[in-house]
């Protein structure tokens, strides 16, 4: 049951900040504005992204993005909830990582069903390199895929560890 409390507080929470922060720029910000926040390294930008990470498939037409996009999502919400069912109650890393995951699904699977595009805002920069823009979706999901595969490699190395002990 603790697994589940666990992912649900999670995900609700990030699902909340991801959409009222976003809720924020479009009431506060025209598109394409920039407010520099820290000189030389980060500004809050109003930036819409029509593609997946990085811009992938922004030159797709929506016709079959929009389809692409959904059908990622209902896939990894199935092994999000299968994997949820299949785990112990003794972990409790797992459903942080699945949950950071899930919601930054949500969080921009939201923006393309209203939007037709994702809303980023935040620009980390040094200099002219620009890392691209993202939010917090992008963030949680970016967290949540690199807990869970460090939860993986160090069960694979633990799993490990035993095998050479029973040889």
């Amino acid at each position: 049951m603790k697994k589940y409390i666990i992912f649900t507080t999670i995900a609700v929470c990030v699902i909340f900040f991801d959409q009222y922060s976003k809720f924020l720029l479009l009431t506060k910000m025209l598109p394409y504005e920039s407010i520099p926040v820290i000189d030389g390294f980060f500004n809050i930008v109003s930036i819409r992204n029509p593609g997946a990470a990085f811009g992938i498939f922004a030159s797709f037409p929506l016709s079959w993005r929009m389809p692409l996009f959904i059908g990622v999502a209902i896939l990894a919400t199935a092994f999000i909830i299968y994997s949820l069912l299949e785990m112990g109650d003794e972990d409790k890393r797992t459903p942080v990582a699945l949950s950071l995951i899930f919601a930054g699904m949500v969080g921009n699977t939201t923006d393309r069903l209203r939007f037709g595009e994702v809303i980023d805002f935040i620009d980390c920069y040094i200099g002219s390199w620009h890392w691209p823009a993202f939010n917090i979706a992008d963030s949680a999901l970016s967290l949540g895929a690199f807990l869970l595969l460090f939860i993986i490699l160090k069960s694979n190395r633990r799993d490990g560890e035993k095998e050479r002990v029973k040889a």
